[in-house]
């Protein structure tokens, strides 16, 4: 008997590498099969980084990375895009320019800025472009606390009030829903807030004492792409890839990845 071919949501990651695979283009594809979802790249950044810290990065050029998302989207069936490190204006703009002709609506954006090393992954000079071509264009930014401030160019937030006042901050710059997530916060509870016209939820997890952070704000955002894909709403994403994330940094600690920062383990439902 013939098999028949089954629909399977698409999930396009547009955004950097990670030769060391816990983060960038090789986590957000991990985190779109662990999910069910069907993984799709344009990568727009060679990054020469592990671990321990981001050696280099060689900036693929804007009018490649526009072909790159035509080859997609002139092919594929994309129902929802996350976008990561993206370090320069030319770039953001090709992007923003990008999703305006392919009318790609279903958009998550995780304003990557420093990696968990420490090591910057932005120019400065492409902040405001960050700010005003790009997140307009977003469904849901998914900032953590420095990203937050950085994007105000504000103070850090120092309690969940702090948080809120800075989400509703960055929801005036014309995305639909913000998620700051607290990772960088103090206390026994990682409490990520999510601000859209929908109102305030707020989704806490068990702070986990571990070294293993490498690639959770891209896992995050990626996990969040995928459930969009499958066709959830935005609070039961966001609640989904909260579980997800936290599941897989509770886990991580099974893994030895690496002399640093290891990865998260986003496979910790399904290796045994």
């Amino acid at each position: 008997m013939a098999q028949t071919a089954s629909t399977i949501p698409i999930a396009l990651t547009i955004a950097g590498t990670d030769p060391s695979g816990g983060a960038g283009i090789q986590a957000d594809l991990k985190t779109f099969s662990a999910l069910g979802a069907y993984g799709a790249t344009v990568i727009t950044a060679l990054v020469a980084q592990n671990t321990m810290g981001v050696r280099s990065i060689h900036d693929v050029p804007p009018q490649f990375i526009a072909e790159q998302m035509a080859s997609v989207f002139d092919d594929l069936d994309v129902k929802a895009v996350k976008i990561g490190m993206l370090s320069r204006p030319e770039v953001i703009e090709t992007v923003a320019a990008g999703l305006e002709r392919y009318n790609s609506g279903t958009v998550v954006l995780d304003p990557v800025m420093v990696a968990a090393s420490g090591d910057r992954l932005l120019v400065p000079e492409a902040v405001e472009a960050l700010r005003t071509v790009l997140i307009p264009k977003a469904l849901i930014i998914t900032p953590n606390i420095p990203e937050a401030a950085a994007l105000l160019d504000a103070p850090l937030a120092e309690n969940e009030a702090d948080m809120i006042a800075q989400a509703e901050t960055l929801l005036d710059l014309g995305c639909r829903a913000v998620l700051v997530k607290g990772g960088h916060g103090l206390g026994p509870q990682s409490v990520d807030i999510l601000l859209s016209d929908e109102g305030l939820s707020r989704f806490p997890a068990r702070r986990i004492s571990t070294q293993n952070t490498h690639g959770t704000g891209c896992t995050l955002s990626s996990a969040i792409c995928a459930e969009l894909a499958k066709g959830r709403s935005l609070t039961e994403s966001v609640s989904a890839a909260k579980a997800y994330i936290s599941a897989a940094i509770e886990a991580s600690d099974l893994l030895s990845v690496g002399k640093g920062h290891g990865p998260v383990h986003h496979f910790h439902a399904l290796w045994r």
